[in-house]
């Protein structure tokens, strides 16, 4: 989701383009396969006991093998984390459990066929469905209770981390495209990323990282919704009369504020504006595989890497992997500018370099 006015781009939030191709997926795989695959349904009893359906794959040849949870990233995703015409999920999943590792993915709280609400849940109660897939797990005699991991992309690598650092028996975390800086600034730099690769001119940027910035502060450190509509209205107005001569001091009206004050009916946006990351990883440890593409707009490599690499390290975690993919976007497709049109146009679902990394990591301490 976009807010544009005019030529300026003020908030450009996690939720991926859903602009679908009938493009050729070469990677998407076909029945049958050379695995077993399960549909399954468990509750979330911390949720209204709401049920959640997902599908469970597991390799043939393995009495017990280890397992992962796929977390899905910002928006209502179905199992397959469908977007743009391609199925990432389904892709991993494929991949990994030919390689010998289980995998649990399922649809998102109110999306496909899991009930509950998405509209009004936030991060926090999106970590409370991956708790319950947990426990569910545990219930299972065909996996390794002991090796139940997570993988998170996108919010999925931020929700990962909240899940670990409170639950000690995660045995791995996988973060694909996490954050590691608030969400206030993850927002901040999508949106200058996104504006420079539709050639947006730099002053224009500048003076938007301005008005931004006063809009995203306001909310982080404010809990009242009243007091925010109040600040926000004047801070934007103090802006227009303090700097006559910006560019887009013409364009702060009415209804641009009432554009920008409609954020503020999102309960999870309002929710990721403020939660940090580093509170959790500085609480998890378990072995940490983090992984970013360089082409990422939407979460920016080097500022998220860094940040998971520091909250870490607080968390004395001996074993932490962290890499920044060349050519990769956030999707971990190979792009060539990174941008969201270029989604659904490429044919690769999911760098085949990238599950390779994956695989390794996991079957390197969990084999």
């Amino acid at each position: 989701m976009i807010f544009y006015f005019k030529n300026i781009f003020f908030i450009c939030f996690l939720f991926t383009t859903t602009l679908f191709s009938q493009a050729n997926r070469p990677q998407e795989p076909k029945e049958p396969f050379n695995y077993t695959s399960k549909a399954i349904l468990f509750t979330n009893f911390k949720a209204d006991s709401i049920k959640l359906a997902g599908t469970l794959s597991l390799p043939k040849g393995i009495k017990k093998p280890v397992v992962t949870i796929l977390i899905s990233g910002s928006g209502p995703q179905n199992r397959n984390q469908e977007l743009a015409g391609h199925k990432p999920f389904l892709v991993l999943a494929d991949y990994l459990t030919n390689n010998g590792i289980a995998v649990l993915r399922y649809d998102d709280r109110g999306t496909a066929e899991s009930e509950g609400n998405f509209k009004n849940a936030s991060s926090f109660d999106f970590a409370t469905d991956v708790e319950a897939a947990i426990t569910y797990l545990k219930t299972r005699g065909d996996i390794d209770t002991s090796k139940i991991g997570l993988i998170g992309h996108s919010e999925g690598g931020l929700i990962a981390p909240m899940v670990a650092s409170r639950n000690k028996d995660v045995a791995f975390t996988v973060l694909l495209a996490g954050t590691g800086v608030n969400g206030a600034k993850v927002l901040e730099t999508q949106s200058r990323r996104a504006a420079e690769l539709a050639g947006i001119d730099s002053t224009v940027l500048d003076e938007n990282q301005k008005l931004t910035t006063i809009i995203l502060d306001i909310i982080r450190t404010n809990s009242d919704v009243e007091i925010i509509k109040g600040k926000i209205t004047k801070g934007l107005n103090d802006f227009k009369t303090e700097n006559p001569k910006s560019i887009l001091a013409p364009a702060i009206t009415p209804t641009l504020i009432k554009q920008q004050l409609s954020i503020l009916e999102s309960k999870w946006l309002l929710t990721f504006i403020r939660i940090e990351p580093k509170k959790y990883l500085e609480k998890t440890t378990c072995p940490v595989l983090a992984l970013n593409g360089s082409k990422d707009f939407q979460v920016l490599p080097k500022i998220n890497l860094e940040g998971i690499k520091n909250g870490l390290e607080i968390a004395r975690n001996k074993d932490v992997t962290i890499k920044e993919l060349e050519g990769l976007n956030h999707l971990f497709q190979t792009a060539e500018t990174g941008s969201m049109q270029e989604y659904s146009k490429i044919e690769e679902t999911f760098s085949p370099i990238a599950l390779e990394i994956i695989k390794n990591w996991i079957l390197e301490r969990f084999k």
